[in-house]
C-alpha cells in the first residue's frame, strides 16, 4: 500500500508531503484544481517517461518520492530478479534534473525505467476510463479467470515444464543441425584420423628420428672420425693419453715441493681422468656403430610421412599433429554418439509433452469450472450498477499448441441488451459500460488475489443517483482487503471514504500552487454539501451531507 507521497517542484506543486492509510481514500476537487498533477507525479514514480516541461522551476531539480508497504505482496523474488535490496517499506524516488535528464531509485539503488515499471505494476494500478481497454487484453482476461480458478500453482508448474520443454527443443534442433553438419564431414574426418593413427605419433618422434637418420646416413664418415680419434688418444708413442700420463708422472715428482706444483699436478690428473672417460665413450661408440641400410630406409620413410602430415595440416611439430588427432577422435566420437543423444532427448521431450498436456487439461478444467461463478458475479454486480440486461459469455477453447499459460484460447463476449447478440467486449460495450465492467471485475478479483493499491480516476463519470451509491459501496467493500483511492465528483461516493483529501489551488506570493489537504470531519461535511448544492451552502445540503456520511 502507498503510505506516503512527497512531490517537490512539479507542475503547480511547490512542496507537497502527505501520508495515507489503508482502506478507501477519497480525493475531490474542482475541475482544474490539479488532480491530474497528482496522477502525473504518481505515474513518474511508476516509470512513465519524464518531461522537463512539467517541472515548476527548471533551474532546480524535481523530486517525487513514494513509500510503499510491500510486506504482504510476496515481492522478495521480484526484488532478487531485479538485483534490488528488499525492504518491507520500499521507497521509490524519481528525479528530473535541470538538464532534462531523469534518474530513478528504488531503496536508494539506481534503476532504469524498465525495472521501475516492472515493480510499479505490483505497487499501484491507476485506472481511468481510458484504461478500460485492458479488459479486451487476453493476458488480463486470463488473469481474471485464473484468479477465480486458483490456478497459480498449476500455472507455475506448467511454466517451469514449458521452459524445460523449450530448452530441450532448442538442444534437439542444435544437435540435429550438428549431426547433419558432422555427418557430411564424417568420412573425411575418419580418413584423416586413420592416417594420423597409422603414423603412431609420439611427442619426441621427429627429433629422435632425425638424429637417427643423420647417424645412419653418414655412418662411414662417423666411423672414420671415431677411428682417427681413437688413434689420437691411444697411440703408445704419440697418443694424447700416453703423453698426458708422462706429464702427470713428471709433475708427481715435484708436486710435494710447492702448492703451485701440486695444483698443476691435480689439474693434469683431472684432465687425464676426463680424457680416459672420453676414450671409453669413443670405444663404446665404435662398438655400437653398425651399418643398417634397411633401418635407414624405414627411418627415412617415417620422416617423410611426418613431414607430409605437418605440411598437410599446416603445423610445425608432432605435438600439434597429436592435438589434431585427438580433436578428430572427439569429432568422430560425437558424430557416432549423436543418434544416442538425439534419441535420449526425444524420449525426454515425449515425457514432458505428456506432462504438459495433462497440466494444460487440468488448467482448462479449472477454468471451465470457474466460468459460471465469474459470469454470475459479473452480471449481478452490473445489474446493481444500472445494467440489468448485461450478459457475459466466456468462451474457452483448447488448441493444439503449447501457449505461455496452457493450451486455451479465451474470449470474453458481452451483450448489453436483452436479446442482443454476444460480441467482443471492445465492440459491444461503450466507454461508460467498460468502466463499470472493469470496476466489477476488479471488485471480484480483490476477493481472490492480493491486488496492488488501486486508484480509480473518475471511473464514475456519467453515472449518478443510486448507481453511484452502489459504485461507492463496491469500492468500500474492495477496500476491506486492499488500499483503494478514488478521484470523484459524486457526493454519494465521496461519503463512503475512510479518509478524504481535497485538491485545490491557492495563490502564494502571487504564484498559483496546487495543494492537497486531508479534511477533518467538519470539513468533509462542507465539501460534500458543496458537491451536492454548489458553492452556496444551504441547510438542506449540509443536512444531506451529514446523512450521507452517517
Amino acid at each position: 500500500m502507498l503510505t506516503s507521497l512527497s512531490i517537490k517542484n512539479y507542475a503547480l506543486i511547490d512542496n507537497l508531503q502527505v501520508n495515507f492509510n489503508n482502506g478507501l481514500t477519497i480525493i475531490t476537487g474542482e475541475t482544474g484544481a490539479g488532480k491530474s498533477i497528482l496522477l502525473g507525479g504518481l505515474s513518474l514514480v511508476l516509470g512513465k517517461r519524464a518531461d522537463l516541461s512539467n517541472v515548476k522551476d527548471a533551474s532546480i531539480k524535481c523530486v517525487i518520492e513514494a513509500t510503499f508497504d510491500v510486506a504482504n505482496y510476496n515481492l522478495k523474488s521480484l526484488f532478487k530478479d531485479e538485483d534490488l535490496d528488499y525492504e518491507p517499506l520500499t521507497i521509490v524516488r524519481r528525479e528530473i534534473l535541470p538538464s532534462g535528464k531523469s534518474r530513478a531509485f528504488i531503496n536508494d539503488t539506481p534503476v532504469n525505467l524498465d525495472s521501475l515499471q516492472t515493480l510499479g505494476e505490483h505497487l499501484l494500478d491507476i485506472h481511468s476510463q481510458h484504461q478500460t481497454l485492458q479488459l479486451t487484453n487476453d493476458d488480463f482476461q486470463f488473469q481474471v479467470i485464473d484468479a477465480l480458478a486458483d490456478n497459480a500453482k498449476l500455472l507455475s508448474e506448467y511454466s517451469n515444464k514449458l521452459s524445460t520443454y523449450k530448452s530441450l527443443k532448442r538442444d534437439l534442433t542444435q544437435l540435429q543441425e550438428q549431426k547433419n553438419e558432422f555427418t557430411k564431414e564424417l568420412d573425411y574426418n575418419l580418413f584423416l584420423l586413420k592416417e594420423l593413427e597409422a603414423a603412431k605419433l609420439e611427442d619426441d618422434d621427429l627429433e629422435t628420428l632425425e638424429e637417427e637418420y643423420e647417424t645412419l646416413n653418414n655412418i662411414e664418415e662417423i666411423k672414420d672420425k671415431l677411428s682417427a680419434s681413437y688413434q689420437l688418444l691411444s697411440n703408445e708413442d704419440i697418443g694424447v693419453i700416453s703423453n698426458l700420463t708422462e706429464l702427470k708422472n713428471q709433475f708427481a715428482k715435484i708436486s710435494e715441493y710447492s702448492a703451485n706444483y701440486k695444483a698443476i699436478f691435480e689439474r693434469i690428473n683431472s684432465s687425464l681422468i676426463e680424457l680416459d672417460d672420453v676414450f671409453s665413450e669413443i670405444e663404446t661408440a665404435q662398438d655400437q656403430l653398425e651399418d643398417d641400410p634397411n633401418r635407414l630406409e624405414v627411418v627415412n620413410a617415417k620422416l617423410q610421412v611426418l613431414h607430409n602430415l605437418m605440411q598437410k595440416h599446416i603445423v610445425s611439430n608432432v605435438s600439434e599433429l597429436i592435438s589434431i588427432r585427438e580433436n578428430l577422435k572427439e569429432k568422430v566420437s560425437v558424430t557416432e554418439n549423436m543418434d544416442t543423444q538425439i534419441v535420449a532427448i526425444e524420449k525426454k521431450l515425449k515425457t514432458i509433452e505428456q506432462q504438459l498436456n495433462q497440466l494444460a487439461k487440468d488448467i482448462h478444467k479449472t477454468r471451465e469450472n470457474a466460468i459460471p461463478s465469474l459470469t454470475e458475479q459479473l452480471e449481478a454486480i452490473l445489474g446493481s450498477l444500472g445494467m440489468p440486461n448485461a450478459k457475459f459469455k466466456v468462451e474457452l477453447k483448447l488448441v493444439d499448441k503449447f501457449l505461455l499459460n496452457g493450451k486455451d484460447e479465451l474470449s470474453f463476449l458481452f451483450s448489453a441488451n436483452k436479446g442482443g447478440q454476444f460480441n467482443e467486449l471492445k465492440k459491444a460495450a461503450s466507454g461508460g459500460e467498460l468502466s463499470r465492467i472493469m470496476l466489477a471485475i476488479k471488485s471480484i478479483l480483490s476477493k481472490y488475489t492480493q491486488l496492488p493499491t488501486i486508484m480509480f480516476d473518475e471511473i464514475d463519470t456519467g453515472v449518478s443517483g443510486e448507481i453511484s451509491n452502489k459504485m461507492g459501496s463496491i469500492m468500500q467493500q474492495m477496500s476491506k482487503t486492499m488500499q483503494v483511492f478514488t478521484i470523484t465528483h459524486l457526493p454519494q461516493i465521496a461519503s463512503k471514504g475512510d479518509a478524504h483529501f481535497k485538491v485545490f489551488k491557492e495563490d502564494v506570493d502571487e504564484v498559483t500552487q496546487t495543494q492537497l489537504k486531508k479534511l477533518t470531519s467538519e470539513e468533509r461535511i462542507v465539501e460534500i454539501a458543496q458537491m451536492l448544492g454548489g458553492a452556496t451552502l444551504s441547510d438542506s445540503a449540509l443536512e444531506h451531507a451529514k446523512q450521507l456520511l452517517n
